[in-house]
């Protein structure tokens, strides 16, 4: 029995050795912290890094910041920053890069400008202790970022310019920080400055070039081993991030520079990307917030009134220059304030680099203790502050957005319902991946999943086999967050049961597969849609995908005059800037000026951030004299319209068969509003 109790003490001795055990106390604070200080309103962050100091080594030494701890820790700051390159809206970034530009010139040189003169002249340092102490005050790391993430504002424009501002603030104060160790080291020579340049050259090259190659490879060979997938993402976050580090630069570059390669490859409603989320959010990145949280010694402000006076001069100084670089992007833009202060929380909260640049110089003798020290109680500060002032702009920003739907002119189909038919489960996948990607997500109705079974003897037994190979196929979308329901249906006619239950579910989208047989294409496409076009007055895709849906590079759409006129004009336009904007991809629309018009209308009023670009038709056969212009991988789409509607003309009854004709080898869409 001694021996049992000796065993059992030796067991909980601290700080905990056992990783059974220590891994059982990190699982429980991440699940137990948020649940219990969530009626104090206190941000899940903020907890996570008190849990950390108060566990840590300077608190209650439960545990030792030990090699295990640092792995975790870095795993979770590189998911951070992959996540934040792979959820930036491309085509936002693109429209707004002079803004991304100038919001990093401001978050990088006001600090750097307030910084270096008070750590010269007021606290007595010397120029490269100041210049390196002045350079942290203008990194900042995407802490608060899972905030605006899971509230569901990170396609913000405010987002947007300070995700793209972090990325060049903090590449130049790494790069600052290689040049002063150069400098420390009498290393500033020619040599360094060709090497640095030529290391930086091939990371990019190998990021920007070899790994989109690479990756669209792999997905587009192994489309079924979803697991393969996010194993293979995570081996190229942390390939990049090493090779980031042996270019001179810190891995936290490498990883967001992976999230950007991969960005188009990875849809944001995909079943991957929730993979994704899911396992950094729940794990990974906690992990990394409660590591910061280790570091943080209380018994420093203890210490001496020097400790105080610069740990509170550093804490004002770096809040102070964040707060003035994003009140002058708000005047520069005329951004609202709320938005400047959602920019100043996103951008104000210090970990990773300002961690980084600090202890390279405290472990090269540049920098003292009281600069460490201070340094640590500023990453407890402007953290929590961070988390707070984001948090709060947030939720307005979701909430104005929410008021600006309600008082919209326009109807918004919440109640968007998508009915898929499928007659061959071999196009099933697609076809789910492109309802998943243009569905509403505040809709609160799940895709429906139909097959018709005809009406014969062994009915009965077909449509118990129908729905368990159906089920089987809906994983994918459970794995999205996307809710399917599989409907097996009796009929003689599977034309009268698609039209028949896409009235009793109350559907307005269908989307149908293109059917395929040699000889008979017009015929079957014909019948096919003209008794769902007669019976029903549901929107209609006709969908044929050659290539998985990422691999597209353009959308060419060709809208017919009147098109604007048609009920459905909005449902279509917002579903194809729905799909290009998960694509991060252009589109091109071939129409006339009216149409035009109305386009370029509704993209300003829904602040539509798809790129678009136009080429003036004034008949669709205008179109198909232009096949030549056509890539292999261009997505097709084409606006159709039912008889006796404003926009149909008389070579629309046989569109199907001359899109086959002309278009047999590109993805194509043919809509009928």
């Amino acid at each position: 029995m001694d021996t049992f109790f000796e065993h059992l003490a030796h067991e909980f001795e601290l700080p905990l050795a056992n990783p059974v055990l220590v891994f059982t106390l990190i699982l429980l604070i991440i699940l137990v912290s948020p649940i219990l200080l969530r009626r104090l309103n206190i941000p899940g962050i903020i907890v996570l890094i008190l849990s950390g100091v108060l566990i840590g080594p300077h608190g209650l030494n439960l545990l030792a910041k030990n090699s295990a701890v640092d792995l975790f820790s870095t795993i979770g700051l590189l998911y951070i920053m992959f996540i934040a390159g792979l959820e930036l809206d491309m085509n936002e970034f693109r429209a707004n890069r002079n803004k991304s530009l100038m919001f990093g010139f401001f978050t990088f040189i006001i600090p750097l400008g307030i910084g270096l003169p008070v750590c010269y002249y007021l606290l007595d340092y010397g120029f490269n202790a100041s210049f390196l102490t002045a350079s942290m005050f203008a990194t900042h790391t995407l802490v608060t970022y899972p905030i605006v993430s899971k509230l569901g504002v990170s396609k913000n424009q405010a987002v947007a310019i300070t995700v793209g501002g972090t990325i060049l603030t903090d590449t130049a104060v790494l790069i600052i920080l290689a040049v002063i160790m150069g400098s420390e080291s009498g290393g500033l020579t020619t040599d360094f400055w060709i090497r640095l340049a030529v290391s930086l050259t091939i990371f990019l090259f190998i990021i920007f070039f070899l790994i989109p190659k690479i990756a669209k490879w792999f997905f587009g060979k192994l489309q079924n081993e979803k697991h393969s997938h996010y194993i293979f993402v995570l081996f190229i976050v942390f390939a990049a991030a090493f090779l980031a580090e042996i270019s001179g630069v810190e891995p936290i570059i490498g990883a967001f520079m992976a999230g950007l390669a991969l960005n188009r490859l990875i849809p944001h409603s995909s079943a991957l990307m929730n993979r994704i989320e899911f396992i950094g959010n729940a794990l990974f990145i906690p992990f990394f917030l409660i590591s910061v949280g280790m570091l943080v010694d209380i018994r420093v402000i203890l210490s001496g009134p020097m400790a105080l006076v610069v740990a509170g001069t550093l804490s004002v100084v770096a809040l102070l220059g964040k707060w003035l670089a994003s009140l002058c992007t708000q005047v520069l833009f005329k951004y609202s304030g709320t938005q400047r202060q959602l920019i100043f929380g996103l951008s104000s909260s210090h970990a990773a680099a300002t961690l980084a640049v600090i202890l390279v110089g405290y472990k090269a003798k540049i920098l003292d203790e009281n600069i460490l020290n201070g340094t640590i109680i500023l990453i407890l500060i402007t953290c929590i502050i961070a988390s707070f002032a984001t948090e709060k702009a947030a939720k307005k920003i979701l909430k104005n957005s929410e008021e600006d739907y309600g008082n919209s002119t326009e109807p918004v189909v919440y109640d968007e319902h998508i009915l898929i038919p499928i007659a061959n489960t071999q196009n099933m996948e697609k076809a789910l991946e492109f309802a998943t990607l243009v569905k509403d997500k505040k809709s609160t109705y799940p895709i429906s999943i139909l097959r018709v079974v005809p009406n014969n003897q062994e009915a009965e037994k077909n449509i118990g086999k129908a729905k368990d190979k159906l089920e089987s196929f809906t994983r994918d979308a459970s794995a999205s967050e996307t809710a399917t329901e599989v409907i097996a249906t009796i009929d003689y006619n599977a034309s009268n049961g698609i039209a028949r239950t896409a009235r009793e579910i109350m559907a307005n989208l269908i989307i149908l597969g293109w059917p395929r047989r040699k000889g008979f294409i017009q015929k079957l496409i014909g019948e096919k849609m003209e008794h769902v076009l007669t019976y029903t007055d549901k929107t209609l895709f006709i969908c044929d995908f050659q290539y998985p849906l990422v691999d597209h590079g353009r959308i060419l759409v060709m809208a017919p005059p009147f098109a604007e006129l048609e009920k459905g004009f909005i449902l279509w336009t917002a579903k194809i800037s729905a799909l290009a904007q998960e694509l991060s991809t252009p589109i091109v629309y071939s129409c006339n000026t009216e149409t035009r018009k109305a386009i370029e209308k509704y993209k300003q009023e829904n602040s539509i951030n798809a790129v678009y670009g136009f080429e003036e038709i004034n008949s669709p056969e205008d179109f198909f004299t232009h096949t030549g212009k056509l890539k292999r991988q261009d997505l097709l789409i084409l606006i159709s319209a039912r008889k006796g509607a404003i926009s149909h003309r008389h070579g629309m009854d046989n569109l199907p068969a001359r899109t086959e004709k002309h278009f047999h080898q590109n993805s194509k869409i043919i809509i009928y509003p």
